[in-house]
């Protein structure tokens, strides 16, 4: 591929893909054909300032530039040439969460990320007010709750972004976001790809009632779908890119993404009938629906995919966060025994010994709750670990409860789903880095939804190449057709995929667990209401 390869970066006709996850920043080059060329990273992380969790958004930007020149080493590195245009650029980022600027672009407020649970008056109305489940996290539950905090920044207010449209802003000057992400600002109108145009007027009269001159239309990004052309690199953007200035302006760029639209368009679940799931710091799987769902359910964000599917969403906040904790934890204990486990081994080593743990993890119960979770309605999070006294309580029941508990709020979700209103879903896709290891995650997903579950060889690659996919698609791939047909025809028709199905004691295990889960919910509300230092 190296020949070959070389000319396609010289001559532009590649696709930049880079998605701003919620512990790392990562790019991903790829040809029209989805082959990954080159990757570049940078490790980032929110904090919790004055109980609001945020980023820096000149982090953000350091850490794209950081991100795009590891990538352009590499590129350099493997095939010689150094990359000076693209075929297109996509950028993704975590949905939801709150950026408002001013008319002169300054920011106004801190950046409120999908992670944020201060929400709940403005949600709670915004439900009742359009019939329409508004989460905590959506972009207009934050902003609304901004004006009833009487925040007063709030006048000042020109543009509101998620932090996927905020950077393709500052890439582009466009005011433009991709359907997908703007369902997790807004409810959306499927059939006009487009905000709900009577909740807009509801939701403007809400405003003007509170003595609000601001309107949705104005402030929040103009609505794309995947194919559409979302503007051009500016000499700025470029230089923001690129420092170095070996990148020039005028590359065309897809509309701006999420992190769950990329998460579809990387696991080809982007069509009815299929799903995904992605498992990492916080967890969420999509559905995309043949019909709408019979009623409001709080626990199910309705979203769309990057064409605009009505797509139901089980959203977790909490993922692998305190998982992660735990094996760092038993890294510190290697090397006080003098043992070298480099990170990969030690996930490796504990997760398949997890598999040799009891089906319902031997009574063993943990809750991964570093923030609020809205599916289990709790607020704010407090991570534990709980046991009767005659638990089977060794490391492998362990290492599996807290496997299975990453998974135990989006369970709930999908349980609605699946069970409550009978969606039809052939098969779900796994992707994220709780897949790389064979045999673990794949099956305990299988287990917890009593479904079939396929990863393909490019899970791990996550929405870097998601977005990278619909940047190609906007290049060279809409003469396939639908977004659908592009991704079935041109990209995964040949890639390597292994479906499991479920191991019917491992779903009589992780139900057991899940009632147990539900029915600790109180030791996590207690631990809330003592833990207070």
């Amino acid at each position: 591929m190296s020949s070959s390869a070389k000319d396609l970066i010289a001559a532009g006709k590649t696709a930049l893909g880079i998605e701003l996850g919620s512990t790392r920043i990562k790019g991903v080059l790829i040809d029209y054909e989805g082959n990954v060329l080159a990757t570049g990273a940078f490790e980032w992380e929110n904090s919790l300032v004055n109980g609001v969790w945020t980023y820096a958004l000149e982090d953000a930007e350091k850490g794209v530039a950081a991100c795009y020149a590891q990538l352009k080493a590499e590129v350099k590195d493997k095939y010689g040439v150094t990359p000076k245009s693209f075929g297109a650029i996509g950028v993704s980022a975590m949905m939801h969460g709150y950026i408002a600027l001013d008319k002169d672009d300054r920011q106004l407020a801190p950046f409120q990320t999908w992670r944020n649970t201060n929400t709940t008056q403005a949600a709670d109305e915004l439900t009742s007010l359009l019939d329409f489940n508004i989460p905590l996290r959506w972009s207009v539950a934050h902003l609304y709750q901004r004006l009833l905090d009487g925040e007063a920044h709030v006048k000042d207010i020109d543009k509101v972004f998620t932090l996927a449209a905020w950077l393709h802003y500052r890439l582009t000057g466009q005011m433009v976001i991709g359907v997908g992400d703007a369902a997790g600002m807004f409810p959306i109108d499927s059939n006009t790809m487009d905000y709900d145009e009577g909740m807009v007027g509801k939701f403007d009269a809400l405003m003007q009632q509170h003595g609000s001159s601001l309107r949705l239309r104005k402030i929040f990004p103009k609505v794309l779908v995947a194919g559409d052309s979302a503007g051009s690199l500016t000499a700025q953007g470029a230089a923001l890119l690129d420092p170095e200035g070996d990148l020039g302006a005028g590359v065309p760029l897809c509309p701006p993404e999420g992190d769950a639209g990329t998460g579809m368009t990387a696991t080809n679940s982007v069509a009815p009938r299929t799903g995904n799931l992605s498992a990492g710091t916080s967890s969420f799987a999509m559905v995309v629906l043949e019909h709408k769902l019979s009623k409001v359910y709080r626990e199910i964000d309705m979203v769309a995919t990057p064409s605009g599917f009505p797509c139901a969403m089980s959203h977790a906040n909490n993922g692998t966060t305190d998982l992660n904790a735990w094996v760092g934890m038993f890294g510190e204990f290697c090397e006080l025994m003098g043992i070298k486990a480099d990170p990969g081994t030690l996930y490796t080593k504990l997760y398949q010994h997890a598999m040799t743990g009891d089906h319902d993890c031997g009574g063993l119960l943990a809750y991964g709750y570093h923030s609020g979770e809205n599916v289990t309605f709790i607020n704010e999070g407090r991570p534990l670990f709980a046991r009767m006294p005659g638990s089977n309580f060794n490391l492998a029941n362990f290492m599996r409860s807290h496997l299975y508990t990453s998974l135990g709020a989006v369970k709930l979700g999908m349980d609605i789903l699946l069970k409550d209103e009978k969606v039809k879903l052939d098969c779900i896709m796994g992707h994220g880095g709780l897949f790389k290891t064979p045999g673990v995650m794949q099956n305990i997903l299988a287990a917890a939804l009593n479904t079939k579950v396929a990863v393909m060889e490019t899970a791990s690659e996550g929405g870097a190449w998601g977005i990278a996919l619909l940047a190609a698609y906007m290049a060279d791939g809409k003469g396939n057709g639908k977004l659908e047909d592009y991704l079935n025809q041109r990209i995964f028709s040949t890639m390597a995929g292994k479906a499991v199905d479920p191991d019917p004691e491992d779903v009589k295990g992780f139900a057991t667990f899940t009632e147990r889960y539900v029915k600790g919910l109180d030791i996590e509300r207690a631990a809330i209401a003592a833990m207070d230092w």
